[in-house]
């Protein structure tokens, strides 16, 4: 289960709201950082009944140094970043949007 992320002061240097999904599996969740959601993912997926490949191609991908900033790139040039995977004879998709401006009061 994806957990959101409690209220931050500001977003990281280049970073805006994002929202996350793993089709068929969790609901989309609201982060204010792309470093909590991109945190967020790879708790939620390495519970998964993942393949080794699929596994560490995850691991790779979530953990790595510069993974905040591959996930802007591809966000950036995109507007979106979407991988899948496939558990249970099913393919899933792992979604990272910019969240739509939210009403204020």
């Amino acid at each position: 289960m994806i957990r959101r992320s409690k209220a931050s002061a500001g977003a990281d240097s280049g970073e805006g709201p994002v929202v996350v999904e793993i089709e068929g599996i969790t609901a989309p969740a609201r982060f204010d950082r792309l470093s909590d959601a991109a945190a967020a993912i790879w708790h939620s997926v390495r519970a998964l009944p993942l393949g080794n490949t699929q596994y560490e191609a995850y691991r790779y991908f979530f953990t790595r140094p510069d993974a905040v900033e591959r996930c802007r790139e591809f966000i950036d040039r995109d507007t979106g970043l979407t991988l899948s995977f496939r558990m249970n004879g099913r393919s899933h998709r792992v979604r990272i949007q910019p969240a739509k401006p939210t009403a204020t009061s």
